[in-house]
């Protein structure tokens, strides 16, 4: 069985992160941190208050015996050293602060720490950025991060598969960011298939 770290950050978009730890759940084993700042944005897009036990709430949430959840300043949880063995991270949605702390190797939380071993362990990072527009220093930060192999994925919807319903935008958006992990889902239509 897969695993992966899958990380929530404060940015606008929890609801891409909340689906993708769902599809990922079906196959694989899942680690899960998400930010202090992501908690009231979770609430606020999805209805969903985790923040009086998150662990409980999302446990609750997801229904997995698969998912374990990991708080934002646990620094001593498994995912945060290089010998625990993952097939990858997905930081979706990412924040320009979450971006700009992986990018510099600053590591000040879960989120980052796991990101920088995923790093340096040569693992793949896929991180999508909820910002716009970007500014220069958005933009240098993320091209920093694709010249050493990191995905660099927005959320941006496509048309070409006919959505019909907000549903069926984050699901492409969420299957475009799990493409870039070479992750098999059936999430949207693609481009010539009946």
């Amino acid at each position: 069985m897969k695993r992966y770290v899958a990380a929530i950050t404060g940015a606008s978009g929890s609801v891409l992160g909340l689906r993708l730890v769902q599809e990922l759940l079906s196959t694989s084993e899942v680690h899960l941190v998400v930010s202090t700042g992501a908690l009231p944005v979770i609430r606020e897009e999805a209805g969903l208050d985790w923040t009086a036990d998150i662990t409980v709430q999302a446990k609750k949430y997801f229904d997995s015996d698969r998912l374990h959840i990991h708080q934002d300043d646990n620094f001593h949880a498994p995912v945060a050293s290089g010998s625990f063995i993952t097939d990858g991270m997905f930081v979706v949605p990412c924040s320009m602060k979450t971006l700009s702390g992986i990018a510099n190797g600053y590591a000040n939380n879960l989120i980052e720490r796991v990101a920088d071993v995923t790093i340096k362990e040569n693992r793949k990072l896929v991180i999508a950025p909820r910002e716009m527009p970007f500014s220069a220093i958005h933009l240098e930060n993320m091209l920093k991060l694709a010249r050493i192999g990191v995905t660099v994925a927005p959320p941006v919807p496509g048309f070409y598969h006919g959505p019909e319903s907000l549903d069926e935008m984050i699901n492409f958006m969420v299957g475009k960011i799990l493409d870039a992990m070479s992750v098999p889902h059936k999430l949207f239509k693609r481009w010539g298939e009946s």
